[in-house]
């Protein structure tokens, strides 16, 4: 049975969907204004004001105001780690309206939001609102002459944030939690698919006293409104999650006035699975590890290496558990994946199945969108495996982005190392085995910025997380994350 949404959610769709710049809500001084629309169903969800040129510079304006206003400037560090705290709270005072909007927006289940995506966005929240008053330099010993030297880390300036419509408000989190708590002042561009949870969370930004300017929010197409930002000159700061192919792009467009850029891009991850491996569980983890989320997902295992002995029996597993999940509307309380963001997306998912087909993969689950009523207007297809694939293929070289995992056989361990590092990408990895000496050699072999043993996907706000390769650089979460929204200053002091 499907849930009813809140009366807030209701009240807020209903409501104008303006920019948020200093605090207030702003119109788009064109009246240019995309749709948002419900994957499940086709149907317009809300009309977005979309930020043009006259509105990023309204923007930049008021982010480099606030940050020479006292208020954020001088802000004391356990100020500003409360007002951090404060917007966790204010989020989680939130959670299940935010949830509803984000399983509308998303298409993703409704138990998916309230269990991972809004109380994760708290904790990442929370967690560098601890590091805010640890935030410090150093002094140096000199090695010549009578000096003081010590250093400051300081705020980078304007940054702007550009996020993807995966997960639209836990990897804005990701972003604005540590810009924030360095200092700065940012501009979230949400994905003009999903842009709903960023808008009410630059609501509750200026609710809980962020003074003006510091926290903005401007919704609106990539070429428009993201490329807008990246070339600004009064930008200081790129923070970008998305395809290599935009990543490429923004480093590009960056170089005229030598932005500082950090990238998460895209994956082809490769999931090992040994033939000593617990393989009831290796099933189950494999199949989450690629099924959760629709796909969607830049770490996904959408790489399946099963070593030959086992192949068969292995893929008939996860073929079993690819079956088994239950695809439908975000609202309906046993639904385990949703559907794809957009039609033009989930065309272009099937399109790799008919690639892989037709360079002779079978598809062994899937493959289809699901039988029924309630299927016809939204963008559904069931979790794919398909067998019989190579790493040369294209469905082994390029990132699909949606349910469908390709299993390719390997001899063995030093087999399975080159297959998956026989890749552009270099973002995760998995190793099922039962072998403790391999886990940790594979592990050290494998070029991927997370590798997981024995499981797949897990994330925590303190582990670090990026990829190698076309997969970008710089890293999200934990202490390194500061490093992204902080410049180095050294001072001499001549003691002489």
């Amino acid at each position: 049975m499907a849930e009813e949404t809140l009366p807030e959610v209701d009240q807020f769709l209903a409501g104008a969907k303006r920019l948020v710049i200093g605090n207030e809500p702003v119109e788009s001084a064109s009246g240019a204004s995309f749709e948002t629309l419900n994957p499940a169903t086709g149907q317009v969800l809300a009309t977005v004001d979309e930020a043009e040129r006259a509105e990023i510079d309204r923007a930049v304006e008021a982010a480099q105001s606030a940050l020479a206003n006292p208020e954020w400037r001088d802000l004391m560090a356990r100020d500003r780690a409360k007002l951090l705290f404060d917007l966790a709270d204010a989020i989680e005072d939130n959670a299940e309206e935010l949830a509803q909007l984000e399983a509308l927006d998303s298409g993703k289940p409704l138990s998916n939001t309230r269990k991972t995506d809004i109380p994760q966005s708290v904790d990442h929240i929370r967690y560098f609102a601890g590091w805010v008053t640890k935030i410090e330099g150093s002094t140096i010993p000199p090695s010549v002459g009578n000096y003081l030297i010590y250093t400051r880390r300081e705020p980078v300036g304007v940054c702007a944030l550009i996020v993807p419509w995966n997960y639209p408000l836990l990897l804005a989190s990701w972003k604005f939690a540590p810009a924030l708590a360095c200092g700065n002042a940012i501009i979230l561009k949400p994905a003009e698919q999903t842009p709903l949870t960023a808008l009410r969370v630059g609501e509750l930004a200026a609710e809980v006293g962020f003074p003006p300017g510091v926290f903005n929010v401007l919704p609106g197409r990539g070429e428009v409104t993201g490329a807008g930002l990246v070339s600004h000159p009064g930008v200081d700061k790129v923070s970008f999650t998305g395809s290599t192919e935009v990543g490429r792009s923004i480093v590009t467009a960056s170089a005229n006035d030598l932005k500082r850029i950090s990238l998460e891009l895209g994956g082809k991850s490769p999931n090992m699975v040994f033939a000593d491996a617990d393989l009831d569980a290796a099933a189950s983890g494999s199949a989450w590890g690629i099924f959760y989320n629709m796909g969607e997902d830049c770490a996904a295992g959408s790489r399946l290496l099963v070593q030959e002995s086992i192949y068969d029996e292995f893929l008939a597993k996860v073929s079993a558990v690819a079956d088994s999940i239950k695809v439908g509307h975000q609202f309906e309380a046993d639904s385990q994946i949703g559907p794809l963001i957009t039609a033009e997306h989930l065309a272009k998912v099937k399109s790799y199945i008919d690639a892989g087909t037709s360079e002779g993969a079978e598809v062994l689950a899937g493959g289809l969108k699901p039988d029924g009523d309630g299927f016809e207007n939204g963008y559904f297809l069931r979790p794919t495996v398909l067998g019989g694939v190579e790493n040369s293929h294209r469905a082994a070289r390029e990132e699909i982005f949606g349910p469908v995992v390709v299993a390719i056989p390997f001899k063995d361990e030093d087999d399975a190392i080159a297959i998956a590092n026989d890749s552009s990408y270099g973002l995760a990895a998995g190793i099922w085995t039962s072998d403790v000496t391999r886990s940790h050699r594979v592990a050290a072999a494998v070029k991927g910025g997370s590798v997981w043993v024995n499981d797949y996907g897990p994330a925590d706000s303190a582990a670090p997380f990026g990829g190698f390769k076309e997969s970008g650089y710089g890293r999200e979460h934990g202490k390194t994350a500061l490093d992204l929204y902080l410049e180095t200053k050294t001072v001499w002091v001549n003691l002489g």
